[in-house]
Order: structure tokens, then sequence, then C-alpha cells
């Protein structure tokens, strides 16, 4: 009987870019807050690749505890930018601020995949990709909010690149999959690597 892989992620991107990847897996998204995970961190000077680390790492330990004869796999993603972190927007004014203030700036986003295999982890990785912004004009970036807040409100940074938030930017460095917020290669790597996934 083939080994269950579960996603412990309630993202509908992640679970659409295993999917097309032809990885059979389920899906248990984790009860985690984030926000007080992040803030902890945040007290304690963490870097916000470790915040990333951490977050995945909270999500797919929880849902081992209740799946130990599963490979459980957590993923989260972090957005640095000034010094800080961007999170999803409460609304569609915070998503047309936080696009205004990126405007001409570069920012970073930091995905972190974690593999539990039992009540333990048995590998991670945290990709990194640096995005730069255009500079677009307040009305244009009103109406690409208006037209795709059902989207972007679960986006940290509020913008997806796979649809037309792509023309938001002007440079773009990274694996897709990071910005998407999977480091899809790593983990397919290591899925195939231990026999998960035929090779």
């Amino acid at each position: 009987m083939p080994e269950r892989l579960i996603l412990a992620s309630g993202s509908a991107a992640r679970a659409e870019i295993l999917r097309r990847a032809g990885v059979a897996f389920c899906v248990i998204p984790a009860q985690v807050d984030e926000e007080a995970v992040k803030a902890g961190l945040l007290a304690e000077g963490a870097r916000f690749r470790d915040i990333a680390d951490a977050l995945a790492e909270a999500k797919v330990r929880k849902v081992a505890a209740k799946h130990p004869e599963a490979l459980v796999l957590g993923a989260d993603q972090v957005l640095e930018f000034g010094g800080k972190i961007l999170s999803k927007p409460d609304s569609r004014t915070d998503a047309v601020r936080q696009l205004m203030s990126m405007r001409g700036l570069e920012h970073k986003l930091h995905s972190a995949a974690v593999i539990y295999e039992g009540l333990r982890p048995a590998w991670r990785h945290v990709g990194q990709a640096r995005l730069n912004m255009a500079m677009r004009s307040e009305d244009w970036i009103k109406s690409y909010v208006d037209r795709n807040w059902d989207h972007v409100r679960r986006s940290v940074g509020a913008y997806r690149i796979e649809d037309e938030g792509v023309r938001l930017f002007s440079r773009i460095d990274g694996d897709h999959f990071v910005v998407l917020g999977l480091p899809l290669l790593e983990v397919l790597s290591y899925l195939t690597m231990r026999g998960t996934l035929p090779s």
C-alpha cells in the first residue's frame, strides 16, 4: 500500500502546485495562530527565513501528531519588506496601502517546507526570491485590487503573480514555485529520493 502524504495547509495554491506535479496527497489544514507565532519570533529577533520555517513546522507538527502513520508536509511563506513582515491584507484599503508602499522597491519572499515522518522532522528547506515592483499608478493598483480581491485577500503582499498581479513587477529573481509559496523542486527531489515518488 502506498505511503499516505498529507498536506498540512489550507492553501489552494499549494494544493494545485502539488496536484499539477502529479503528486497524490490529501489535505488536512492545521489550525495555527500564525500572528502569535510571528510576533513571538520577531520579539526574539529571529531571521525572516527562520520565521517561515517555524510557521511551516508548527503546521506540520500539529497534523503529524494526529496522523503519525503518514508523511506530512507543512509549508508557509513570509514576505520581508523594509525590515518588517507584510501579512495578508485585512481589507481592500489595506491591500492598496501595501502595494503602494512597495512600488519601485524590492521585497523578498521566504517559502518554507517541512516534512515530518512519524512525530519528527525528516526534511526541511527554505527558498528565497527577490521581487522588484514597477511604478504603477494608484488608480491602476486600486482597480487591480477591486478586480482581484477574492484572490489577493488570501495572499501575502496582496498580489498573485500567476494572474494579473505579474503586471505589478519589473523584475523577479528566484524560483517560480518559491514565489507561489512552495519550494516544489526541492520537495519533489526529497520525495523521489526516499522512494515516495517513482524515479
